[in-house]
């Protein structure tokens, strides 16, 4: 059985930690960013766990990401691929070097995602919770290409739900935080369902100008779905995909309120997922 490749790109649940984690957008005030995505990749694992080769193949995403408090327990959440771009390299023989299958590529929209975060505590508790209701649009391509195995979506409409908790405190004298979250994602169309989870641990430090992240993110699939079988292909999106990932994140505050970020992120074990790091790099306008 030849394997759909996924790459470990987390599309509604981590980009939610990036600014907020359990703590609601104050009223009137948000968190917006602008970041360039992308993983280039010629190998993967597979439904067993194993690494085998694949095609060259890479995804870029071009991604707004939004959060903005309607109340001081209500915030409005939005992450938009405006731009997505997939290629596949050249399949040529290993003998005489010809092209068996030319290269393609694919631009578009990615899939949107919208969704609203209500705290659980009242602002400012010891121990902030707080719940994320969110929606997937299928707005991408789920079969762009000669061979329809190009995507930039995954043409069904999920809905997730996710539990956020986390603690403020000193470390090292340093202001710092621990968060961490678990929740599920339904997926129509003969997709899987899915458990997520997560736990960051982040510092700051020069006078809070600068916060580093490490972070645990993980998906486990319910393997409800159908598994379909088809051509190794670049897609965001696939059935019955698993995996754990680390990852190291950077953001620089360069006034009061605009910074600039950059992050890697791979994953340690996986199946159907790409094995290659991932990277970010962004600019961000925080009104706390």
């Amino acid at each position: 059985m030849k394997i759909n490749i996924i790459t470990i790109v987390l599309v509604f649940i981590t980009s939610t930690l990036t600014a907020g984690g359990p703590w609601p957008q104050p009223k009137g005030k948000g968190y917006f960013k602008l970041s360039e995505w992308w993983t280039v990749f010629d190998q993967h694992y597979t439904d067993s766990g194993m690494i085998d080769p694949n095609l060259t193949t890479g995804i870029y995403n071009t991604t707004f990401y939004g959060e903005y408090g309607i109340t001081d327990r209500f915030t409005a959440v939005v992450n938009a691929p405006l731009f997505s771009r997939t290629y596949m390299n050249n399949l040529r023989s290993s003998t005489t070097n010809e092209i068996i299958i030319a290269g393609e590529s694919l631009n578009g929209v990615g899939d949107i995602d919208l969704g609203v975060k209500y705290g659980l505590t009242k602002p400012g508790s010891n121990i902030p919770i707080s719940v994320t209701l969110g929606v997937g649009i299928p707005t991408g391509n789920p079969s762009g290409g000669s061979q329809g195995n190009l995507q930039t979506g995954d043409g069904e409409f999920n809905q997730s739900i996710q539990i956020d908790g986390g603690k403020s405190f000193k470390l090292f004298n340093k202001n710092a935080y621990l968060s961490s979250y678990a929740g599920f994602n339904n997926r129509t169309n003969d997709f899987s369902e899915e458990f997520r989870y997560g736990l960051e641990l982040g510092i700051g430090l020069f006078n809070q100008k600068l916060w580093v992240a490490t972070k645990l993110n993980g998906i486990k699939s319910f393997k409800n779905g159908a598994t379909a079988e088809t051509v190794n292909s670049t897609s965001l999106f696939a059935n019955n995909s698993e995996f754990t990932s680390v990852a190291l994140d950077f953001n620089y505050y360069i006034t009061r309120r605009v910074g600039v970020s950059i992050s890697y992120a791979t994953a340690i074990n996986g199946a159907i997922i790409a094995a290659a790091p991932a990277y970010s790099v962004g600019v961000f306008y925080d009104m706390k």
